[in-house]
C-alpha cells in the first residue's frame, strides 16, 4: 500500500503543474490580447495629439491699485495680472479691449472684502471671477472667449 500512495503522488503533481501551466499560459494570452487591442490603441491616439501651442502672455499695465474699506480702515489692493492664451489672435484682442478689460477688472477689484482677500480661497475665487470677466468680454466683443485659458496674478499686496 505504501507503494501505490507513493506512485500516486507523482501523477497528482504532474496534473496540478500541467493546470498551473495551463492558467498561466491562458492569462499571458489574454494580457497579450489586451495590450495588442487596447495598448496600441491608446499610443497610437497619444501619437496623433498634437503638442499644445505654447503660451502666450499679456500683461494688463499698470499694475491695478484699488481702495476699499475694511473694519473702518482704508486698505489698498495693488494686483499685477496677466492674462494666458496660446493663441495669437486672442492676444491682439486682449491687447485691443485693454481698456475695457481694465474697467471691468477694476470694479471687480474694488468690490473685494479684506478679510476675503486675506485668505488663499479668495484669492483663487478672484482669480476665478476674473477669467470670467475677461471671458465675458471676449464674448460680447466678438472674441473666442474659450481661448482665454487664465489669468494670473503676477503681484499681489495688500496693506
Amino acid at each position: 500500500m505504501a507503494e501505490a500512495a507513493v506512485s500516486a503522488s507523482p501523477q497528482k503533481s504532474s496534473k496540478t503543474l500541467l493546470w498551473i501551466a495551463l492558467i498561466l499560459m491562458v492569462g499571458a494570452a489574454g494580457a497579450a490580447g489586451t495590450y495588442f487591442l487596447v495598448g496600441r490603441g491608446n499610443a497610437s491616439a497619444v501619437q496623433a495629439a498634437p503638442p499644445p501651442a505654447p503660451a502666450l502672455f499679456h500683461q494688463l499695465d499698470p499694475s491695478f491699485v484699488v481702495n476699499f474699506e475694511a473694519e473702518q480702515l482704508v486698505r489698498f489692493l495693488q494686483v499685477t495680472i496677466e492674462v494666458m492664451t496660446r493663441d495669437p489672435a486672442t492676444l491682439e484682442f486682449v491687447k485691443r479691449h485693454e481698456p475695457v478689460i481694465r474697467n471691468d477688472l477694476l470694479m471687480l477689484l474694488s468690490n473685494q472684502e479684506y478679510q476675503v482677500l486675506a485668505t488663499q480661497a479668495g484669492k483663487d475665487d478672484l482669480r476665478s471671477r476674473a477669467l470670467e470677466a475677461v471671458r465675458a468680454i471676449a464674448a460680447r466683443e466678438g472674441g473666442d472667449p474659450a481661448k482665454l485659458e487664465a489669468i494670473y496674478f503676477t503681484s499681489f499686496v495688500m496693506q
